[in-house]
């Protein structure tokens, strides 16, 4: 597979391959013309690379994971950073959904006003209600 395809069905860009290469988490073969040539489970690998940098893993972890997945084995003391590093993601997403609610809330109350903060507008002309709104 030609690496546009690859970025296409992978929902990355080229020069995101580029740098997974680089970064040595992902192979190409090359043709006599030099293109890159990918294997089919080139889109795979790659989605599992987006998520393990979304999930904020550096490149070396990204790397030492991507052997184990491959692999079938997990290098000694990978599975203890890898614990590290889920805990870590789950903090995040509790943080992250209470910021939500919180949103959520201030959105309900933006557009549902309490009777008596509708009350105080209304009062403080139409002037002073564009400034604060």
């Amino acid at each position: 597979m030609r690496i546009g395809e690859v970025a296409r069905r992978a929902g990355v860009s080229v020069r995101a391959l580029r740098y997974y290469e680089e970064q040595d988490l992902l192979r190409a073969e090359r043709s006599s013309g030099g293109q890159r040539r990918y294997p089919d489970s080139a889109v795979d690998r790659v989605q599992l690379i987006q998520q393990l940098y979304a999930a904020g893993l550096p490149s070396g972890s990204v790397r030492e994971v991507l052997r184990s997945v491959y692999a079938g084995a997990v290098e000694p003391g990978l599975l203890d950073r890898l614990e590290s590093e889920r805990a870590r993601i789950t903090t995040r997403i509790t943080e992250l959904l209470a910021a939500r609610d919180r949103l959520d809330g201030v959105i309900a109350t933006t557009r549902n006003p309490p009777p008596a903060c509708a009350r105080g507008r209304a009062s403080e002309g139409p002037a002073r209600s564009a400034a604060h709104g």
